[in-house]
């Protein structure tokens, strides 16, 4: 879903129109729209949870959630959808923010779990997990970016917002590979809970980041990095 030339069969090319043929054919293959990609960190939760089921979010978490989704909905864009983690903490957080965006859909992905997307380079000593998390995780975590951060489909006319609720590697990662930065450098940015991250795509594929981890909408006592 990138590049236009990709998306056509040149063996079907028309060897009398030739070169006139392809540039039509391109042209209507190309995007029109900019896509707008709201990434948003979980809000805090319960880290003695064993389980997935039993993370869920505390208190101030919740309150946190409430904020994000308040300034979501200040921004007074036309979201199109939420795609979430299937995680409880992702989902709690979902449901919170959804709540001041009254009938934008709502759809949850296993692609957006939480997990070790590339070993980190330089390495760190406080966070260190199996090699075989890497494989596992990492593969998952590049299909969800390859799968969700692309140009607009080129039937797709109107420019599109779109908020993703996952987790900080994930959203590290994704904003790596979408800024075309060593994917490995993932672990030097920081998020935190509640935060939002805006990614810009633009038809002709270029990506821009206006804001990474923006938190300035919570009073300093809210604000959280668990």
């Amino acid at each position: 879903r990138r590049e236009p030339l990709a998306l056509i069969n040149l063996k079907k090319k028309n060897e009398e129109t030739g070169e006139e043929e392809l540039a039509s054919r391109l042209d209507h293959c190309k995007a029109k729209a900019t896509r707008h990609i709201f990434l948003i960190r979980h809000s805090q939760y319960n880290l003695e949870g064993r389980a997935d089921k039993d993370r869920t979010l505390t208190p101030l978490g919740r309150e946190q959630a409430e904020l994000t989704g308040y300034r979501l909905a200040s921004l007074g864009l036309k979201f199109d959808q939420i795609i979430h983690s299937s995680m409880t903490r992702a989902t709690e957080t979902t449901e919170i923010i959804s709540k001041h965006l009254p009938g934008v859909k709502k759809i949850s992905t296993d692609l957006l779990r939480e997990g070790a997307p590339i070993e980190p380079d330089p390495p760190v000593s406080h966070w260190k997990p199996e090699a075989v998390q890497y494989y596992e995780d990492g593969a998952r975590i590049e299909a969800a970016f390859r799968n969700f951060i692309h140009r607009a489909d080129a039937k797709q006319e109107e420019d599109s917002y779109e908020i993703f609720v996952c987790h900080a590697n994930v959203i590290r990662y994704i904003v790596c590979r979408a800024l075309q930065f060593p994917p490995e450098g993932w672990l030097r940015m920081s998020l935190n809970n509640g935060s939002i991250t805006h990614l810009v795509i633009r038809p002709n594929g270029r990506v821009a980041l206006r804001t990474l981890g923006d938190t300035g909408f919570m009073p300093p006592d809210k604000i959280t990095r668990t």
